[in-house]
């Protein structure tokens, strides 16, 4: 009977991971990822993840350095530090290899729980994860460039008020997003993370 049953609790564990990974995103593309908090402990995770893994390029994952077995028994050690003290250390999460790429099924693999928080607390840092966040903020403002210069020889002085009136509106629809963001990421810390 338990046999029949292990299908859907795969698909639902690859949901939860799934769901993470897009909250995660969302996050990172709306706030500056340098402010992010991720665990209370985020400190700590960035002290002893540099301390063991000082030369482990972030930027753009190499598999082997996370899942051969000469590198599981450098990791197994840093992830049992954290049992006790970061919530499901070992469950699994998805982790992108390219920081500067989104979630899709070349650039992600399954990696535990605070092996994701090690790597992405010292990406967002490092500033590595920057690039998600500026080049969607550049997508954004590319997109309002555009829509905005409409018309904009016919009316002159009135389009110049009405497009400050239009960046004040973007910027706190950008304000409302990195909360929205915000609280989702919360809110799934508690549930899924």
């Amino acid at each position: 009977m338990l046999l029949c049953c292990r299908p859907d609790i795969e698909m639902a564990w690859a949901m939860r991971a799934m769901q993470h990974a897009e909250i995660y995103y969302k996050l990172i593309s709306s706030v500056d990822p340098q402010f992010l908090k991720l665990t209370k402990v985020d400190d700590q995770i960035y002290s002893e993840f540099r301390e063991n893994f000082k030369n482990l390029r972030i930027d753009i994952l190499d598999p082997e350095e996370l899942k051969s077995e000469s590198a599981k028994e450098k990791w197994r050690p840093f992830c049992l530090k954290f049992d006790g003290i970061v919530e499901d250390f070992n469950y699994g999460t998805l982790l992108r290899l390219n920081c500067s790429q989104g979630y899709t099924e070349e650039n992600t693999i399954f990696a535990p729980r605070i092996q994701f928080f090690a790597i992405e607390i010292a990406r967002n840092r490092e500033g590595y994860n920057k690039a998600v966040y500026t080049g969607i903020k550049e997508k954004e403002e590319k997109e309002a460039s555009n829509g905005g210069d409409k018309g904009a020889n016919s009316r002159g002085e009135e389009e110049k008020g009405a497009n400050r009136e239009g960046e004040k509106e973007k910027t706190n629809e950008r304000e409302e997003k990195e909360k929205e963001a915000c609280k989702e990421i919360s809110k799934s810390s508690e549930t899924t993370m």
